[in-house]
This record gives structure tokens, sequence and C-alpha cells, in this order.
């Protein structure tokens, strides 16, 4: 038996006021922001990073922007009457695409680095440096600034977004170091730029592989084994409760959704068990905001 809201309410119920781990719906509002933001940024440099690489013969700031551009990431709607559960999967599914596309370009990209490093080639254009200067410098005002979002809302997923443009800020630091050093040594440290490519290339590929595997759980519905911990610890602790018998968890988007059978006394009235559904799953949404909702169900207790 379950309460007698619609079983997949929409996760905005959960926003409407503040708990005790989570966040007011302002503050959800205010990290969407932040990251709109921070994604039109990325786009913006990470193109211009590609273009000037390419035009300005630097493959590690075509490998730095293709870093930035793995930041870019999209924002999925709400549950809808053709998608009750939203669009959460289409998170996943974008970053494997987009896991699988810098995992090859990163190899292609240090193949033609390591091509340039034995074969003579044109050293990278001056205006590279300037590019990357400007990238520095917003990326590292944006990383103060998004953190100091994170922390005023309480967001770890915003202040996570807040290291993404600091560690993009140090790759781009990194590539400025190989083009001066390839720009100022003259011939003899023409390729130190290509160096500083490969380098970008397996900071690239492990942001793949990081970015892959839990896109591919998520894909496959693995348990997330914390949530289900927690979900049963708190289902056990409603009055009237007399057992956990099975607890499911998935995780949608941004988003968890449970399903759970809990024993209680057999000899109850339907109305009862009824109320005691309600505070389960009350307790449960209550405990963490990620769970946008619980579908509870009642069984007699073997006694």
């Amino acid at each position: 038996m379950s309460s007698p809201q619609h079983p997949h309410a929409p996760a905005t119920n959960l926003q409407t006021h503040s708990t005790s781990g989570g966040i007011t719906s302002s503050g959800w509002q205010t990290g969407t922001r932040v990251a709109l933001f921070g994604m039109i940024v990325n786009f913006i440099f990470a193109t211009a990073k590609i273009l000037g690489g390419f035009f300005g013969n630097a493959y590690v700031l075509i490998a730095d922007g293709i870093e930035s551009g793995m930041d870019v990431a999209g924002s999925f709607g709400p549950p809808d009457a053709t998608h009750p559960y939203g669009h959460g999967k289409a998170e996943p599914i974008a970053a494997i695409i987009v896991a699988v596309g810098v995992l090859a370009a990163a190899i292609g990209l240090a193949v033609q680095s390591m091509r340039e490093i034995f074969l003579p080639h044109h050293a990278p254009a001056p205006y590279t440096l300037v590019i990357l200067i400007v990238v520095v410098i917003v990326k590292e005002t944006l990383f103060r600034y998004v953190n100091r979002i994170g922390r005023d809302v309480e967001s770890t997923a915003v202040q996570t977004d807040a290291w993404h443009h600091r560690s993009d800020a140090l790759t781009s630091a990194a590539a400025f170091i190989g083009i001066s050093v390839a720009l100022i040594g003259g011939k003899r440290w023409q390729s130190a730029d290509d160096w500083a490519a490969l380098f970008a290339c397996a900071v690239i590929a492990a942001n793949g592989i990081r970015l892959l595997r839990p896109a591919f759980y998520e894909i496959m519905d693995t348990a997330p084994r914390k949530i289900v911990k927690s979900v049963c610890s708190v289902a056990s602790s409603v009055p009237g409760v007399l057992e956990v018998e099975k607890c499911r968890a998935r995780k949608m988007g941004l988003d968890f959704y449970v399903d759970l059978h809990v024993a209680v006394d057999g000899n109850m009235s339907v109305h009862e068990g009824h109320e005691i559904a309600h505070r389960v799953k009350s307790a449960i949404q209550q405990s963490d905001s990620r769970i946008a909702d619980v579908l509870v169900h009642i069984e007699p207790a073997q006694l």
C-alpha cells in the first residue's frame, strides 16, 4: 500500500522546503543558473581553444579545448505525461557518447603529437598565449565565484562544478607553459608544446574513463548501495515498521527513485497501514533531498 499521492510525484515537491541535508528551491535555482552560465563559458572557451590551436599550430591548445568541452553538460527536463521519471536517462547516454568521443580524440591527438615531436613543424603562434591567459584568468575567477555559491547553497554538485573550472585553469596553465617554452627556446624546444599535448591527452583519457564508468553503471541501473542502506535504516526507525523486507533504488539523472516492502503488524487496519506507509515515505524523502519518490508496499509481518 502506498500513499494516495501519485507514485511518481515530481521532485519539485522536495524543493519547496529545506531538509537537514537538502537545498531550498532558491538554492536549486541558483545552482542551475550557475551551471548554465558555466556551460556557456565552457562552450565558448572550448571552441576558441580548438580553433586557436588548429590555426596556431598548437596541438596542446586543441587538447585543452577538448578537455574544456568535456565540462559542457546538458540540462534535462522534469517529469511529464509521457516521461513520468523525467528525462534523467539522457544524462548517462550523453555522458557515454561524450566519453567515447573524447577518448577517441585523445588517442588521435596523442598519435599526431608523437609524429610532430619527431618531424619538422611550425612553432605555435604567439597569439595562442593570449587565449590561454584569458582562459586562466576567467576560469580561476569562475572557480572562486561558483565555489562561494556552492558553499552558500550547501550544494556538493555546484562545488564540484567549481573545481571543474579550477581544473580547466590548471590544464590551460600547463598548455601556456608548453607553448611558452616552444616559443622562447627556439627550434631546439619546438616540440615542448607537443609534449604538453601528450600530458593533456593523458588527462583527457583519464577523465573520459572516469566519466564513462558511472554513466555505464547508471544505464545498467546498478544499485546505489549507500542510498539503499540509508533508506533501510530510516524506514526501520519509523514507528510501526517491524521489518524492511525489500528495498530497491535506481538513479535517474540527479534523482533517486525507491521501491521498498515493509512489514507491519498483520492485525492492524488498512487505514493504520496506510498511515505507516505515509510516514515511511515522508521520513525517507526528508532524510535525503535527492530521493524524488518512494513507493511503499505494506506486508503483514510473520509473527
